[in-house]
C-alpha cells in the first residue's frame, strides 16, 4: 500500500527513489563494447543467440519485412500512428532554428550556421514490450532537423523478427535503416560501426541499465541524448480532483518499472486516503500488476501539504520531476510558478499518457532531477551550431592593437602577434 506523509515527514531527497542503484553492470558492458569493437558483426550474432535466444541470418531488416509488417498492423492503429506523428511533427517543426548573419561595423560579418547531425542512431526497446511511440518521438525531430541517415537498433523476438508495430512506426516516420540488435552491443555497434551497422554521430533513446551504461561509456566517441533513470511522475492535485483519475495516472508510470516512482502531493488528507484506496482497487486489474505493486509499495508516496497548493508547487520545483501533472481547477494560474519539470500536464483531463503517445510534445524527458538544467528531446538535439567570422583588412587593422593588448594581458604573445603581424609593413 502507498505510504501517506504529512509535509515535512519525508525529505526532498527521499521523495523519489533516486538512490536505488541497479546491479553493477559497468564491467559487463565494457566487455561487450570491447568484443563488438574487435569482432564486429560476429559478436552481434553471438549476443543475439545468447541474450535474445535467436539465430539470425542477417542483422538488417529488409524492405520486404517492413512492408509485410506494415500490412499486418490493423488499419485503426495505423491511422492512430499517422495522427500521432502529425501532432509530433507539428509541435517539433516550431523548434527549428535558422542560421543567422550579423553585419556589424563596416567590413565585419559574423554569424551562426545551423547544420544537421549527419548520422543518428535510435535505440528502441524490444523484447517483452514494443514501443512504437519511442520510434515516433525520437525519429521525427531528427527527420525535421534534416539528418541524412536515421538508423534504428532494436532487439528481435525469438522468431528473429522485429515487432510489426515498431516497423510500421518507423516507416511512417521515415527511418532509413533498421537493425535487429539490442542491448549494450547495439549501442557499441552504433558508436564504432561494424560490417553491417554504420557508425553514427549521435545515439538517442531509452533502454535498460545495460543500454544506459553503454551510452555512458561511448559518450565522447559519439554524442548521446541523456542517461535516463527510472520513470517518475509527480501529481499535484487539489481536493476537488477525482481520486480514480489520479490513481490511474500514478499507475501509468508505476507499471513501467519496479524502480519507477509515482508521487502525489495534495492539499487534502481525505483526498490522499481516497487515492490510496483507489490504488488498491485498480492495481489488481492491471496486466502488469506485479510491477505496479512493487513500484507503489516501495517507491510510491502521498504527501499532504494541508490547504497549500503553492507548497506543492515548491516541492515540485525542488525535486524537478520528469512528469508533472497539475491536476487542479485553474492550472494556468500555476504554470509560471513551475521552474523545474521535464513536461507539465495541465488540468484534470490531461493524463501523462496523452504526452506519451499523442499530443505532440516529446516524451523523451530528463529524469533524476536533471530537469533543473536539461530539456526534453527536441530538434535541437539533432543539429549543431557553427560560428563564423569575417573581417576585411581595414576592419581587422582597426582593432588589431586591442586584440594584441588583450592577448598580452593573458600572457599569450603569439596570439597578439597573429593580429598585428599583418600590418607591420605599414609602420
Amino acid at each position: 500500500m502507498i505510504k501517506i506523509y504529512n509535509y515535512g515527514q519525508v525529505s526532498d531527497d527521499e521523495i523519489f527513489a533516486r538512490d536505488n542503484i541497479a546491479a553493477n553492470v559497468e564491467g559487463v558492458v565494457a566487455e561487450i563494447i570491447a568484443n563488438v569493437i574487435q569482432q564486429g558483426d560476429p559478436a552481434l550474432f553471438e549476443y543475439a543467440a545468447k541474450f535474445d535466444k535467436v539465430q539470425l541470418d542477417s542483422l538488417e531488416v529488409t524492405q520486404n519485412e517492413i512492408d509485410e509488417a506494415f500490412a499486418s498492423v490493423e488499419p485503426e492503429f495505423l491511422e492512430i500512428l499517422q495522427e500521432a506523428s502529425a501532432n509530433i511533427r507539428a509541435f517539433h517543426e516550431k523548434q527549428v532554428r535558422n542560421s543567422f548573419l550579423l553585419n556589424g561595423k563596416d567590413g565585419v560579418v559574423i554569424g551562426q550556421k545551423v547544420t544537421p547531425i549527419e548520422k543518428v542512431g535510435l535505440y528502441v526497446p524490444g523484447g517483452t514490450a514494443a514501443y512504437p511511440s519511442t520510434v515516433l518521438m525520437d525519429s521525427i525531430p531528427a527527420k525535421i532537423a534534416g539528418c541524412e541517415e536515421i538508423v534504428i537498433v532494436t532487439p528481435p523476438g525469438k522468431d528473429g523478427k522485429v515487432n510489426p508495430v515498431i516497423l510500421a512506426a518507423a516507416k511512417i516516420a521515415g527511418v532509413d535503416r533498421i537493425f535487429k540488435v539490442g542491448g549494450a552491443q547495439a549501442v557499441a555497434a552504433l558508436a564504432y560501426g561494424t560490417e553491417s551497422i554504420p557508425k553514427v554521430d549521435k545515439i538517442v533513446g531509452p533502454g535498460n541499465a545495460y543500454v544506459a551504461e553503454a551510452k555512458k561509456q561511448v559518450f565522447g566517441k559519439v554524442s548521446i541524448d541523456m542517461i535516463a533513470g527510472p520513470s517518475e511522475i509527480l501529481v499535484v492535485a487539489d481536493a476537488g480532483a477525482d481520486p480514480r483519475f489520479v490513481a490511474a495516472d500514478l499507475l501509468s508510470q508505476a507499471e513501467h518499472d519496479k524502480m519507477a516512482s509515482a508521487v502525489l502531493v495534495t492539499d487534502s488528507y481525505p483526498f490522499a486516503e481516497a487515492v490510496s484506496k483507489e490504488l488498491e482497487r485498480q492495481i489488481p486489474l492491471l496486466p502488469r500488476s506485479e510491477i505496479a505493486r512493487a513500484s507503489i509499495d516501495n517507491n510510491g508516496k502521498i504527501i499532504v501539504a494541508e490547504g497549500n497548493l503553492m507548497l506543492a508547487i515548491d516541492i515540485a520545483n525542488r525535486i524537478a520531476p520528469e512528469h508533472l501533472e497539475l491536476c487542479v481547477d485553474q492550472p494556468f494560474d500555476y504554470l509560471d510558478k513551475v521552474k523545474h519539470a521535464g513536461s507539465i500536464f495541465m488540468g484534470k483531463y490531461c493524463p501523462e499518457a496523452l504526452g506519451d503517445y499523442f499530443a505532440g510534445p516529446n516524451h523523451t524527458l530528463p529524469t533524476s532531477g536533471t530537469a533543473r538544467f536539461s530539456s526534453p528531446l527536441s530538434v535541437d538535439d539533432f543539429v549543431k551550431k557553427t560560428q563564423f567570422t569575417y573581417y576585411t583588412p581595414d576592419a581587422l587593422e582597426a582593432v588589431a592593437d586591442k586584440i594584441a593588448y588583450f592577448a598580452r594581458k593573458e600572457g599569450l604573445d603569439a596570439h597578439a602577434r597573429s593580429a598585428v603581424i599583418r600590418f607591420e609593413d605599414k609602420k
